[in-house]
């Protein structure tokens, strides 16, 4: 994992990305920031755009989802 701290507002997130995540593109990876209550998630390449927060428990059903065959 690759992270970085970016500090600001009421708190400080530490950003993770993959280190498996370069490719001909650099930096194009989704990052995922945590806190005890929520999950934020950003694009790495516009970090300072949107961001999706979700809960820990929405976050683990995402990340444990099987696709479908």
């Amino acid at each position: 994992m690759i992270r970085t701290t970016v500090a600001g507002g009421a708190s400080d997130l530490t950003w993770f990305k993959s280190s498996y995540s370069s490719s001909s593109e650099g930096d194009s990876c989704v990052e995922v920031a945590t806190t005890p209550a929520t999950i934020h998630i950003r694009d790495s390449k516009v970090t300072d755009g949107p961001r999706l927060t979700v809960t820990p428990t929405t976050w683990s059903a995402f990340v444990t989802r099987t696709p479908e065959g």
